[in-house]
């Protein structure tokens, strides 16, 4: 339902105005977003893919083709271009434009990140892997908030990174979720 509604959300925001929603997600500026930004990005990408690779699943599944990667690929494009936007420009300009500093604005991406991604523990009942998912897309989102700044509040090199991620990990990480993983302690094979 989450990737359903991301979708929509993305494909009427594409639709009723291309060029306005490309130039917001900073498509016709991504120069401006600075070597920095970009490789912020990058290091956001191989980071939480080395992290999550030890989960059984995410690890099983990182470079394997199949539907569920194929569906990663549409979940990927929605959340990339949904959640940077809602969790890193809003959200960050929202707090900017109301006065507040960057240490403020990165706090509260990260936590709002962190809380919406707590549903992967829900899935499973678990409070123990909801605080972990918690946690770890936390992080993420405070790593998103830090590449979002160095690249002068242009959101595509997140944008980007987000989707680099979730195409590679997304698949693992529901059956992960779903077969208990994030709650208990994997150790690396």
């Amino acid at each position: 339902m989450i990737a359903l509604s991301e979708g929509v959300w993305v494909v009427w925001s594409a639709h009723v105005n291309p060029r306005r929603f490309f130039h917001y997600a900073g498509f016709d500026r991504a120069a401006a977003s600075g070597l920095l930004g970009w490789i912020s990005a990058l290091l956001v990408v191989i980071g939480f893919v080395y992290f999550s690779v030890r989960l059984p699943s995410v690890r099983a599944n990182l470079f394997r083709p199949s539907w569920l990667k194929l569906i990663a690929l549409l979940v990927a494009i929605a959340s990339g271009f949904c959640e940077e936007i809602i969790f890193r420009k809003w959200l960050m300009d929202l707090l900017q434009h109301k006065g507040y500093g960057p240490l403020l604005q990165l706090a509260s991406s990260a936590l709002a990140f962190g809380l919406a991604h707590a549903i992967w523990g829900v899935i499973r009942g678990s409070l123990r892997a909801a605080v972990g998912a918690m946690i770890a897309t936390g992080g993420l989102g405070l790593a998103l908030a830090l590449v979002y700044l160095a690249s002068h509040r242009i959101i595509l090199p997140c944008i980007i990174a987000h989707f680099l991620i979730n195409l590679l990990i997304e698949p693992g990480l529901v059956l992960a979720a779903v077969r208990g993983e994030m709650s208990v302690s994997s150790k690396r094979a």
